[in-house]
């Protein structure tokens, strides 16, 4: 019997480099960003000092060459920097996962030489701000349904860039941005394209930021683009192609935010357990009642289940970068799966804290608001099963 290349084994290991990375946030997490995440929830304050400090590391540009002001390494070294900062709080995650996945990824495998150095190395070293933006206020998942409008001058030297774009990561205080927007809207989702924008230049305003139920520290908010003037050589990666790089770089996307969703639930899980060991009731630890321990089993399963997963769309992202193709099932089924694992530990890890968990003295609370988002941005779960869905089936 021969193995299908659908199910043959994989393989995965930490290079020494690797654990080195490993150690390295694991520690700057716990001691510069896991004593002020909930006051940063609180307040809703955007985290610049530890974002900056997150650039300094190298973090912020982690898969970037090192030309390019990365660090140089690979996707596993980006999930496991996701899983460690989620774990210490999600809103630094996102704006991590932004940042690297959305944002650097598109320019370097759509930019020209001159566009890369100069677009990704200031916001891969942490010194400015990166953001992608997508999504409009009538058009989520149906991307073909855009309002907004870019038009080339007379001259053919610029495009000017009319409209407004909603729930936008990092707007509020990003300095460059990764814009998708219709050049020829007859052509549905062969008219889109994606342009390189400035934020300092004239045209271009920020709306109202969204008061948001979980990662409140990573700062959303509208913009809005009014004769917006964008020289034709910010176009990435040609008029039209816009689709296929906002779909391409969406598949690195999911891969980061299930290494986030993952990142919540170790961190609601780790504190359940430390509950479930020291909480007594009726003369004993919770932990040795029954029904305790089915948790405990099934919250650790599903983490190491999406662990998997990740790995596998880790091996088949790298695979496709050596030599060519997507990674859009493996890359979605991490995602759907991840974000609903957090789901589900969160929610039992609040359940076995009783009282306490939902009180906001406690992170658990937190934990529990902060995964719901990972269902939705990145592409919902239903998108997620649907893009599952029509792979297995052969549709287009």
């Amino acid at each position: 019997m021969v193995l299908s290349e659908q199910f043959r084994p994989l393989s995965l290991a930490l290079t020494e480099e690797h654990e080195m990375l490993l150690t390295a946030v694991r520690d700057f997490a716990q001691r510069e960003i896991a004593p002020v995440a909930a006051e940063y929830d609180e307040s809703g304050e955007f985290p610049l000092d530890t974002v900056r400090k997150m650039g300094e590391m190298g973090l912020m540009g982690i898969e970037m060459p090192e030309r390019y002001g990365g660090a140089g390494m690979d996707t596993l070294a980006h999930v496991l920097t996701m899983i460690e900062i989620a774990k210490a709080d999600a809103s630094h995650s996102t704006i991590l996962s932004v940042n690297n996945s959305l944002y650097c990824n598109g320019i370097l495998w759509f930019g020209t030489e001159t566009q890369k150095r100069e677009w990704i190395s200031p916001v891969a070293s942490g010194e400015e701000i990166g953001a992608y933006s997508l999504t409009e206020p009538m058009s989520g998942s149906d991307a073909g349904n855009m309002a907004s409008r870019a038009t080339l001058n007379d001259a053919g030297s610029h495009y000017l860039i009319n409209g407004r774009k909603s729930w936008v990561t990092s707007a509020p205080f990003a300095d460059r941005i990764v814009l998708f927007t219709m050049t020829a809207a007859e052509d549905k989702h062969r008219g889109i394209t994606c342009f390189l924008i400035d934020t300092s230049q004239p045209g271009f305003s920020r709306g109202k930021t969204e008061p948001k139920l979980g990662i409140r520290a990573s700062a959303t908010s509208e913009i809005i683009f009014d004769d917006y003037a964008c020289p034709v050589e910010n176009v990435l990666g040609g008029v039209g192609q816009g689709f296929k790089i906002a779909m391409t770089v969406l598949d690195a996307g999911r891969i980061g935010i299930a290494a986030q969703a993952l990142g919540i639930a170790e961190a609601a899980y780790e504190a359940a357990l430390i509950y479930a060991r020291e909480r007594e009731a009726f003369g004993a630890p919770i932990g040795n009642y029954q029904m305790i321990q089915q948790k405990i089993a099934d919250m650790k399963t599903r983490i190491e289940a999406g662990r998997a997963l990740i790995y596998q769309a880790v091996i088949a992202k790298e695979r496709a970068l050596a030599s060519g193709g997507r990674y859009t099932s493996e890359a979605s089924m991490a995602k759907l799966f991840c974000s609903e694992a957090a789901a589900y530990v969160t929610d039992e890890a609040l359940q076995i804290h009783g009282g306490m968990g939902y009180s906001k003295e406690m992170p658990l609370e937190r934990y529990y608001r902060d995964a719901r988002i990972t269902r939705i941005y990145e592409g919902t779960s239903e998108i997620q099963r649907m893009v599952i869905a029509r792979k297995e089936l052969g549709l287009r």
